[in-house]
């Protein structure tokens, strides 16, 4: 296999190539099995509708938010969240203290198991959260109960709490979701959410982390899969699956599910959002071979979109929003064509009725 029929796999697994005349129930779209990351305005809900999904037609009870991969929100169904918080618990002692990095040392250095520190912070939280509540007041109130091993002096807030990645990770934990659309978040009980004490290792394997990676981003590598997670590759490996299929990717050795390695043609043009999970897969040099462009995609601060036409990943765009009108801003790479020009026309409008906004127009750059 060669990138360009990687790249063409994963348009198809992640039904990026959705006919707008056959839209997606929940139940069909296949992301949400490993979550859909809700980062800013064009995040999890313009991901669902890039694929289809009559985002306007959901009732108010069909999605969750929480905290998961990476501690960073989510969507996912409403009734899978007991599954997703059995699959996105780690794997062990080792698994947790890379998952919560610096937050790790003091826990050790005090005796406390990491595991064990994940349930502390998460039983308080269940305490303290009996209604919806600003993040920073369940802080100030957890940082009361906690002892000193499980806090630090935060520069940025000028105030002494819990470390971030503790306490996102713990929240699902602690049967905690977060209200969509607030800023700050506002975390609330989850209706009949019964939090385990331990990490529960049965669940659906549908929703098994590593699985749901090599079927929506592979052909992939253990360490693709394990910056994913931000688990140790070890771990990764130990839970690899036994019928994972080994290929090729020019020339290096990979795994997938299913061995279906002949993607044919993808016709799609997308505005995919900076989160979006297609730019989201670990190995960014098959997704875009040029530094000078994955550097501009993937920036330190402030991602824009890609702009997905065919597989491949064009060019750069970021939205400009000025009241109820927004302009489209395209980076392309290389020379487009009319046709793909218009194609983008189409979705920046699209993204325009997404937003509730009315398209002022797309510009693209010299």
């Amino acid at each position: 296999m060669d990138r360009t029929d990687v790249l063409r796999l994963r348009v198809r697994a992640q039904q990026l190539d959705q006919p707008a005349e056959a839209p997606l129930k929940l139940d069909d779209v296949a992301i949400l099995d490993i979550g859909v990351q809700d980062t800013g305005p064009d995040g999890g809900l313009w991901a669902l509708a890039l694929r289809g999904v009559d985002v306007r037609g959901l009732s108010d009870d069909a999605l969750a938010l929480a905290w998961t991969l990476r501690g960073a929100p989510h969507l996912y169904r409403r009734r899978d969240l007991a599954s997703v918080a059995a699959a996105v618990q780690p794997y062990s002692e080792t698994d947790a203290a890379k998952r919560i990095f610096d937050a790790a040392k003091p826990l050790r250095e005090a005796g406390i198991g990491i595991l064990d520190a994940l349930d502390t912070v998460a039983a308080d939280m269940r305490k303290i959260v009996t209604k919806p509540m600003v993040k920073g007041d369940v802080s100030t109130r957890l940082t009361a109960r906690l002892d000193e091993p499980f806090l630090r002096f935060c520069r940025v807030c000028n105030a002494i709490h819990a470390y971030e990645l503790t306490f996102r990770l713990a929240a699902l934990r602690a049967g905690l979701e977060l209200q969509p659309g607030t800023s700050p978040p506002v975390l609330q009980r989850i209706p009949g959410f019964r939090p385990a004490a331990k990490p529960n290792p049965r669940f659906d394997p549908r929703f098994d982390v590593v699985r749901a990676y090599l079927r929506l981003l592979g052909p992939a590598t253990v360490k693709h899969v394990a910056e994913f997670l931000d688990a140790p590759v070890k771990e990764v490996k130990a839970h690899w699956p036994a019928d994972a299929v080994e290929v090729r990717v020019d020339g290096e050795t990979r795994w997938m599910l299913g061995d279906d390695t002949d993607p044919g043609g993808v016709s799609t043009t997308r505005l995919l959002g900076p989160f979006d999970l297609f730019l989201q897969a670990r190995d960014r040099s098959t997704l875009v071979p040029d530094p000078a462009r994955a550097k501009a995609l993937w920036p330190v601060l402030g991602r824009p979109g890609g702009v997905l036409v065919d597989g491949e990943i064009v060019g750069a765009w970021r939205p400009r929003q000025s009241g109820r009108k927004l302009t489209v801003l395209v980076e392309p790479w290389s020379r487009i064509s009319t046709p793909v020009r218009r194609r983008i026309g189409e979705e920046a409008e699209r993204l325009a009725a997404f937003r509730d906004s009315k398209l002022a127009g797309v510009e693209l750059a010299a």
